[in-house]
């Protein structure tokens, strides 16, 4: 199991220019890729563009763009565009969004989310490869192509999936799928289990696990702080229903918090679940962050 690191606003109040030193730091501890998340402030795939500008050598990729207020001709043309500036290092992880959110804020049908991102992701893979496409269906109508010169390759597409039917989805359609908040039981006898089954005949599915990860002697304590700043994701269904299956109370139980050795055992777990990828999100104060990046990059080096 390899180990990335999340980068941007997922781990507090950053600047653009934080944001490109996280990807450098990221870079400069051997971390597999650095992981933008789309929040509500810096766009995700143009932080992490500038950061590929900047001259900072890594894998990169998104965790994740939500795609309801992006249709796939915008979403594919400005992959494609980042795909270029960080020299084919992207991988391009979307999801259906907080159903919540995408309803509440921008006034966009949040219904039948499996439905809309089969359409999605049929008309995406065409976009990204410069082939033209012609869909009228139920949900999305997408007519065209785009073209960017050069030979931009297409990104590796993931989905945020932690339904069955989701799950389903991404082994058929991508290249795999990316979680947040998902705890090593789901993953290991659910998510694990059903992606590798709907990819057969496929290329082996890739599964980036997203967490918190704290080292610290003080885990009571940061886990309070966890559940205090990620209390939405104990609430929205799409979330809630994870947790449950987890039997965890909330997103302090899943995170990854406590000593060196405590954590390395955490990741041992995830990687025994069949997690090809860890989404690391520092969590914390600047010196718990830089502690945990430290030892993290430690343990990616033992690995290897």
């Amino acid at each position: 199991m390899r180990i990335g690191m999340a980068v941007g606003e997922v781990r507090g109040p950053v600047t653009l220019g934080g944001v490109v030193d996280q990807v450098r730091v990221a870079a400069d501890a051997g971390f597999a890729t650095a992981w933008s998340s789309q929040a509500l402030g810096w766009d995700a795939l143009t932080a992490i563009a500038v950061a590929g500008t900047a001259g900072v050598d890594v894998a990169v990729g998104t965790a994740v763009v939500p795609v309801p207020q992006r249709h796939p001709m915008v979403l594919a043309a400005q992959a494609l565009t980042v795909q270029a500036a960080v020299a084919g290092r992207l991988t391009l992880g979307i999801g259906a969004g907080i159903g919540a959110m995408v309803s509440g804020m921008f006034g966009l049908p949040a219904d039948r989310p499996v439905r809309r991102m089969r359409e999605y992701l049929t008309v995406l893979g065409p976009l990204l490869r410069g082939d033209t496409v012609d869909h009228r269906g139920e949900t999305l109508t997408a007519v065209g192509a785009v073209a960017a010169a050069g030979g931009v390759p297409a990104p590796p597409v993931l989905v945020a999936a932690m339904g069955p039917r989701m799950v389903r989805l991404a082994g058929e359609l991508a290249d795999g799928t990316v979680t947040w908040m998902t705890g090593p039981r789901t993953l290991g006898e659910h998510i694990v289990p059903a992606i590798t089954r709907a990819a057969a005949g496929r290329p082996a599915p890739r599964v980036v696990a997203g967490l918190p990860v704290c080292v610290t002697d003080m885990a009571e304590d940061v886990r309070a702080r966890i559940a205090e700043r990620f209390a939405l994701a104990a609430q929205v269904p799409e979330y809630r229903a994870t947790l449950d299956r987890e039997g965890a109370t909330g997103p302090q139980d899943v995170a990854i918090v406590g000593t060196e050795t405590e954590v390395a055992r955490s990741l041992a777990q995830l990687r025994d679940a069949g997690v090809t990828e860890l989404m690391a999100a520092p969590f914390g104060t600047t010196d718990e962050q830089a502690r945990t990046v430290d030892i993290l990059a430690e343990l990616t080096e033992r690995a290897g």
